[in-house]
């Protein structure tokens, strides 16, 4: 890829990350935190250093983060009887819900913006989809 089309593809993730993260405000949440709890939803029960590894964010910003959804109701920590300083987190039945209302608002939209778009050019969208999960991925592990 020349210079000025790797630029373009990083504005339009951007843009798509900067929409798709006005849907975590619906649900009172930062995206942060709808993040959290979607792979506390989806994975879970995790640690802390899971998180940690799964999320890249420091542990003192994600130790906040679980916090605030602690105290929302949304996830529950239950301390790992051998290691009292660790504790599973998972979510609670609001906090699954809430996720779920969160990704459905999501699809929804991807899917309204998506159905506007010519069958070809939705076409190529799902055919890009395995080299942006592969760009994701090598992303991941820089």
């Amino acid at each position: 890829m020349d210079a000025d089309e790797v630029v373009r593809l990083r504005r339009a993730i951007g843009r798509l990350a900067r929409q798709f993260n006005t849907s975590a405000t619906d649900g009172g949440l930062t995206p942060t935190q709808a993040s959290v709890l979607g792979l506390v939803a989806v994975h879970g029960p995790l640690s802390l250093a899971e998180l940690v590894r799964l999320e890249h964010i420091n542990p003192t910003m994600l130790s906040r983060v679980v916090g605030k959804l602690d105290e929302a109701g949304l996830i529950t920590r239950t301390p790992d009887p051998d290691d009292l300083r660790s504790a599973a987190l998972s979510a609670t039945r609001r906090g699954k819900q809430l996720h779920q209302r969160i990704r459905d608002q999501r699809a929804a939209a991807v899917s309204r913006a998506a159905g506007q778009l010519l069958l070809k050019d939705q076409a190529a969208l799902v055919r890009a989809l395995p080299a942006l999960e592969q760009l994701a991925e090598q992303l991941q592990t820089e």
